[in-house]
């Protein structure tokens, strides 16, 4: 039976689960999806590069040397996860900066402050209380993944590593002698179209040459 080697291309189902709670937050199946009311992306299975951390580190490192076509269960720890609780991240702000900005703060309400997206644990005595670590950092969770099969079609490989490093499945691809093209509506700065190319000639030998084009790009006005 063949096993799954680093930097192999393999498609992946799993649904995974907060350990203790039995909270369903992770899942490839569209069912799951709506039996636990998550919303977000899109339900099916993943293509990942074994190796390069395109899905929590825990996952991808105890993939390898695993059966395909087999059902695994891991648990992982925080630290190959969402990360361990930071206590500076946790801050007490003046409950009045956000009744200034017309907010009325409430437990369980996600702000975005400065850039950061917190939640609001408590507020009391005019100060509320914002934690700016992830919702699952210090968290165990337990994940069921069943490896389908190893992707060795080039341009599958591609639209798999496009998809889940841009977060997108909003384009296409073509692959032909070698030169691969990708179409996608959003515009990519140079320096990260520039990273990409090397990842993916890299990563998929097949694929020599690689050109982005932008389609729908919002002209100045």
């Amino acid at each position: 039976m063949e096993t799954v080697k680093k930097r192999d291309f393999v498609e992946i189902e799993y649904t995974g689960k907060i350990k203790g709670d039995n909270i369903i937050f992770d899942t490839t199946d569209e069912n799951v999806a709506k039996e636990n009311n998550l919303h977000g992306h899109d339900f099916s299975p993943a293509i990942i590069c074994i190796g390069e951390e395109q899905i929590l580190k825990g996952i991808d490192k105890n993939l390898e040397g695993k059966d395909i076509g087999k059902e695994y269960k891991f648990e992982i720890k925080p630290e190959d996860a969402f990360g361990k609780k930071n206590a500076k991240l946790i801050r007490l702000i003046p409950t009045a900066k956000f009744k200034q900005q017309r907010i009325e703060p409430m437990p369980g309400m996600q702000l975005n402050i400065d850039g950061m997206v917190g939640t609001v644990k408590t507020v009391s005595g005019g100060r509320t209380l914002v934690d700016f670590n992830h919702p699952l950092a210090g968290k165990e969770l337990l994940y069921r993944v069943k490896i389908n099969k190893k992707v060795t079609d080039s341009k599958e490989e591609l639209s798999g590593y496009i998809k889940l490093t841009l977060g997108t499945k909003d384009f296409e691809t073509s692959v032909e002698n070698g030169n691969a093209k990708i179409t996608i509506k959003n515009d990519i700065p140079q320096e990260i179209q520039e990273r990409l190319i090397g990842e993916i000639t890299s990563l998929i030998p097949e694929i020599k040459k690689v050109e982005f084009d932008v389609v729908n790009k919002q002209k100045n006005k």
